[in-house]
């Protein structure tokens, strides 16, 4: 018994028409097939991830919004796994409430006012040359 669970599931940037499914406060902001793999395989969860794998609902193509996690919710009995995750809803709470906790996020939030001072360059080939 797989279930599936799609970034977009757990994006604070969704509305519930293009896919959240878990309420907006308890949401992430733009979470990753690999974070979600890796907060679920922490907890004891037998997890696959499907990297080409896409949101029908997704318009963007881009790699950040690619890929999907499968999770073994129950055993082949029909009882779960994990005693303290019994619906697919508790696994994407527990997600969403980990992946800021992350150490790539908590990594990426210090270094982020240098890179806004970067792009001004010089214009090049603009205008006609005299003769």
């Amino acid at each position: 018994r797989f279930i599936c669970i799609y970034p977009a599931y757990l994006n604070n940037k969704k509305t519930i028409a293009e896919g959240r499914r878990i309420p907006i406060d308890k949401a992430v902001e733009n979470p990753t097939s690999t974070e979600i793999q890796d907060v679920c395989a922490a907890v004891g969860f037998n997890v696959l991830l499907e990297k080409n794998k896409m949101y029908p609902r997704e318009w963007n193509r881009d790699v950040q919004y690619r890929g999907r996690v499968r999770i073994q919710l129950k055993q082949d009995d029909g009882n779960p796994c994990l005693p303290q995750f019994p619906t697919r809803k508790s696994v994407m709470l527990y997600a969403a409430e980990t992946i800021p906790k992350l150490k790539t996020r908590t990594q990426k939030m210090g270094g982020s006012d240098q890179s806004l001072q970067q792009g001004e360059g010089s214009k090049k080939g603009k205008g006609k040359k005299k003769k």
